[in-house]
């Protein structure tokens, strides 16, 4: 093993001090039957419109088909557990509801800036060629992060932490060393099925799968269209994402709330009126979500979640603000603005 036990100390106290609050390593074929599954899953359509999961099957399938030379894995975690009770919004039709990791900055450009940073520093240390990923890379980070040592795949298919949770940002270091390794994590969800009951539009199928095509983080982020009638009171005032099957997760008590400046909440995110929302131009959505996630979706989709939650709101004083976009020149915010119209009016 390249620099052995005394390399792995220093490599956990650098990625430690760099900000990252946890750190495993596993060897590239640590996860040979990621793959198959992957491949079941994407043959049974739970991707829906994520085409990009399909195109790059066979790099995502394993380490080994992205880079054919990397040997070991190196899995960061970074908490973003909230200050807040994500669940608190529930029932105040008046009020968006985001989720957490979209509270403030986008993630990605903060974690591969520390992964870079870690990067050159292994490179100092033992040498060895590397590429630093996070989220937008063909790679299966949840398994390789179970492999590594940081948790366990829960029940809704997220890592799930002893020590933080739900809530970990996880980038990855793929390298040509041979690195000691960690012990994988064992499954500890047990009998508990709390994730599985608390889903608003039942997404999975089965504990430890899920069909995106019913979750309410997918059709309000990466679908594109009109969200399907089915989904659209289950929705309730969520319009970005939806965190309900992780933040009912009995492992959360031992997560301590992040102190990460960027993830901390921006209050204007972490309640937002509806008609305040709505009466956003495409300057005035890309001022507000300057920096955020939620900028990449752009004003018609928000709008489009908006206005299924204002349909949901049973608030008679949205009426002006969603009658606004009944001629929107984008068909979908036009159907959603009727769509929450007639809902309105059925209870005023």
């Amino acid at each position: 093993m390249a620099g052995g036990l005394a390399l792995k100390a220093a490599l956990t106290a650098e990625a430690l001090r760099l900000g990252f609050a946890d750190v495993g390593i596993c060897p590239a074929d640590a996860v040979p039957q990621a793959g198959a599954r992957l491949r079941q899953w994407l043959d049974d359509g739970c991707h829906g419109d994520m085409i990009w999961m399909e195109a790059r099957a066979d790099e995502r399938a394993s380490p080994a088909g992205l880079w054919p030379d990397v040997r070991s894995v190196i899995m960061l975690g970074t908490s973003y557990a909230p200050p807040l009770d994500p669940l608190r919004l529930a029932g105040q039709g008046d009020t968006g509801v985001i989720s957490v990791y979209a509270w403030n900055r986008d993630y990605h450009d903060l974690i591969k800036k520390r992964l870079k940073a870690l990067a050159r520093w292994l490179v100092a240390e033992a040498g060895g060629e590397l590429k630093v990923f996070v989220d937008t890379a063909p790679v299966m980070e949840k398994p390789l992060a179970a492999a590594a040592g940081l948790g366990w795949q829960g029940k809704h298919t997220n890592l799930v932490s002893r020590t933080h949770g739900s809530w970990l940002f996880l980038g990855a270091i793929y390298t040509t060393l041979d690195l000691e390794p960690d012990a994988p994590h064992a499954d500890r969800c047990g009998s508990c099925t709390r994730c599985q009951t608390a889903c608003p539009t039942d997404a999975f199928p089965a504990p430890y799968r899920l069909d995106a095509r019913r979750c309410l983080a997918y059709l309000t982020i990466e679908h594109a269209g009109p969200i399907p009638e089915e989904f659209r009171q289950p929705m309730a005032n969520r319009i970005y994402g939806c965190d309900d099957c992780l933040s009912v997760c009995p492992w959360n008590r031992f997560a301590k709330a992040t102190e990460e400046p960027a993830f901390l909440p921006r209050a204007e995110l972490t309640a937002p009126k509806l008609a305040a929302l709505l009466a956003l131009d495409d300057a005035a959505f890309r001022a507000l979500f300057s920096g955020s996630a939620i900028k990449r979706i752009g004003v018609k989709r928000f709008l489009r979640n908006c206005l299924y939650a204002a349909g949901n709101s049973g608030d008679a004083a949205l009426v002006p603000a969603v009658a606004a976009h009944l001629g929107h020149e984008d068909g979908v915010v036009a159907e959603a603005a009727a769509w929450a119209m007639a809902q309105l009016e059925a209870v005023t």
